[in-house]
């Protein structure tokens, strides 16, 4: 079994265990050895956080662009890496099909297909949703290395909260054999319970302001918890407030975090 393969096994069975997976998300080689030499058992891209590197917001990158960077974390640290691979920059199933190929080659052993068309707030149809995630099953799961394919629903996102509606969604992603089932947004306690028993399959939820803590999703059987673009955001938060610092008080206050930043990076990167 090549190392990529076995990275792929070990990613699936993670989200099989009995507490659910922290997934946390890196946007750069420097933040994935940081987070994998404080514990975490595998990473994942954020589209937001990668594109706040390059100076745009979420969606303003190419296919290209992504795939470089998902190489260069899957080759950062010892960790299973899954990208967010947004609608994977393709509306047709056969485009889909490609960039999960693609994916695959820069040594990611998992990524997401969302039924987000990348413009605005429309949503794919749902029977061609169904079979963009069909197609990417189909790429992901024919070679030695099964990638562990995560197809989202994206409503929520989106203005559309609607709860029957995402939920069929994810059946249909189900039934089109994917592996993880994911509708970032839905983080409602109540919604995240009725979620959960509808599908057969591991769900992940992303991390928000009220969402409940690990232990309670964790009872109610969720098996994948990740952050998005919320740890790059506290990156650029503590920017933005030590350059307020200097800027308006003069002080060096900043340094308090600075020392821990400094010393967690000589342990990560050494």
């Amino acid at each position: 079994m090549s190392e990529q393969a076995e990275k792929a096994e070990r990613f699936l069975a993670l989200h099989h265990g009995d507490a659910p997976l922290l997934l946390p998300n890196p946007w750069d080689i420097g933040s994935a050895k940081i987070l994998a030499s404080i514990g975490f058992g595998a990473l994942a891209t954020t589209s937001a956080g990668f594109a706040g590197t390059l100076g745009h917001l979420d969606g303003g990158v190419t296919r290209d662009e992504v795939l470089q960077h998902a190489r260069a974390i899957a080759g950062a640290t010892g960790l299973p890496v899954s990208a967010d691979l947004e609608n994977c920059f393709a509306h047709e199933p056969a485009g889909v099909a490609e960039t999960i190929e693609l994916a695959i080659g820069t040594g990611l052993v998992g990524g997401s297909v969302e039924d987000f068309t990348g413009s605005n707030d429309e949503i794919y149809d749902a029977g061609l949703a169904a079979e963009r995630v069909a197609a990417a099953v189909e790429a992901a799961h024919r070679g030695p290395v099964h990638f562990v394919l995560t197809a989202r629903c994206e409503n929520y996102l989106h203005g559309r909260r609607d709860l029957d509606e995402t939920i069929a969604r994810l059946q249909s992603f189900q039934a089109a054999g994917a592996d993880v089932l994911y509708a970032p947004g839905v983080n409602d306690t109540d919604e995240i319970r009725r979620l959960v028993a509808a599908v057969d399959l591991p769900v992940n939820v992303l991390a928000l302001p009220g969402t409940a803590p690990v232990s309670e999703l964790a009872a109610l059987g969720v098996k994948r918890i990740s952050v998005g673009s919320g740890f790059s955001n506290v990156a650029a938060g503590a920017l933005a407030d030590a350059g307020r610092e200097l800027l308006e008080r003069g002080t060096y206050d900043y340094w308090a975090t600075a020392i821990t930043g400094m010393n967690v990076t000589h342990q990560a990167f050494d």
